[in-house]
């Protein structure tokens, strides 16, 4: 049962997350806003882009390439069985034509030589290369959910084209699963580095076999580790993705551990963390609501990320939190200089006493703060207690965690 005061926190919390994750827009910056401000600064006057000015894009990128040019290699996911993800549930894997990404490049090439020379953003792929210029005009991003797994020729071809129409990109970046980088030799992602590629973001989201094999990954421990060590000897920056609570109670232990031992082995440049969340449109919902696996607390997922942390022994490596479903946002930092802050800024967490805690969970689901420190802040501490205050009416002293969790699962 939803309870009534989860509306107004869905209203907002869904708004930041699905800018955070989904759409092309920073957290709390919506399309009109951008529009606006764009609009001064490309334009004076309203002209309607050329109607051949037109691509194609997919659903979803990184928060990091929020302001990136997006390029769709492929449509879908070849794998698509993943238990906690559907976002390309309905979708049929397809790798485009090379012509077809070349148009598309051409089609950005010329809005942003429109745009640059004063026309006027009139439509989505005007604003979205807007974005992109808005944001320095020097990155972009390789979709679907694994674009390397076209033909290595063929992505040459697409990376050589992108740099001959957009000269001043400096950073190409691009998802991929561990079995398509596991199946490539070091010499191929060589290659896609001499021609712009910078970074591959790879959801590993564990690194604990019996937790892989529940959610249907697709990948092992030892997949994952030789994937990533090519993408590293490559020279490519590897930007490796885990996911807090993923195994519930019963497995939170394996989880940590393991998932730290393989980031050992491989030493990526990125850890960045993405709490799971549940609900029951999702396959793996199945394990949590038959009582295989129970669900974790935002506090016990919290002790999890410790324990992660503690065993984590990589030497170059820096730690985001880069995403408004983790609790603690401010969980950011190089490895292994600043691991012991992190550890201190989740104590300083779980000291807290149990109502300052949970002022901060609900202050953070709304999207009012990131760090700790933000809850010092006057207003946004009465609005955090006005929350609190509706969710212990509504659901008693101890339904926070019911609270936060209906409000999750009605995204999801």
């Amino acid at each position: 049962m939803e309870g009534p005061i989860t509306e107004a926190l869905i209203d907002n919390f869904s708004l930041h997350i699905q800018e955070d994750a989904f759409s092309f827009t920073e957290q709390g910056e919506g399309p009109c806003n951008c529009l606006a401000a764009l609009s001064g600064r490309f334009c004076s006057s309203f002209m309607t882009l050329c109607s051949m000015n037109t691509f194609e894009t997919g659903p979803i990128r990184p928060p990091s390439e929020a302001g990136s040019y997006l390029i769709r290699l492929t449509r879908g996911c070849p794998w698509n069985k993943c238990r906690f993800c559907r976002t390309y549930r309905r979708q049929r894997f397809e790798i485009r034509d090379v012509a077809e990404v070349e148009a598309d490049i051409d089609a950005m090439a010329r809005i942003r030589d429109e745009l640059m020379s004063g026309q006027s953003v009139h439509d989505e792929y005007g604003w979205m290369v807007s974005n992109a210029l808005n944001s320095g005009g020097t990155t972009a991003f390789l979709q679907d959910g694994d674009s390397l797994a076209m033909k290595p020729d063929a992505v040459r071809r697409i990376l050589g084209h992108l740099k001959a129409r957009f000269p001043e990109i400096s950073r190409i970046t691009s998802y991929a699963r561990s079995r398509t980088m596991a199946s490539r030799t070091v010499a191929d992602l060589a290659s896609y580095r001499e021609l712009g590629l910078t970074r591959i973001h790879i959801g590993m989201e564990s690194g604990h076999d019996p937790l892989l094999e529940i959610v249907s990954k697709g990948a092992t421990a030892e997949v994952h580790i030789r994937a990533g060590r090519r993408v590293v000897e490559a020279g490519i920056e590897l930007s490796e993705y885990i996911m807090p609570g993923l195994g519930g109670r019963e497995l939170t232990a394996g989880h940590a551990l393991d998932s730290a031992r393989v980031l050992n082995a491989i030493g990526p440049d990125f850890i960045r963390l993405r709490t799971v969340c549940l609900g029951p449109r999702l396959p793996l919902w199945e394990e949590f609501s038959s009582g295989r696996l129970t669900r974790l607390s935002d506090i016990d997922i919290v002790r999890e990320i410790r324990a992660f942390i503690e065993a984590l022994d990589v030497k170059t490596s820096q730690l985001a939190s880069d995403h408004i479903l983790n609790l603690l946002g401010e969980l950011q930092g190089q490895f292994p200089t600043d691991k012991q802050r992190l550890v201190e800024i989740i104590d300083r967490f779980l000291a807290l006493p149990r109502e300052e805690r949970e002022l901060f969970q609900v202050a953070r689901r709304a999207a009012l703060v990131e760090k700790l420190a933000d809850l010092d802040h006057p207003g946004i501490q009465a609005r955090a207690r006005q929350l609190l205050d509706e969710i212990y009416r509504h659901y008693g002293r101890d339904g926070v965690e019911e609270a936060m969790r209906e409000m999750m699962e009605r995204y999801i």
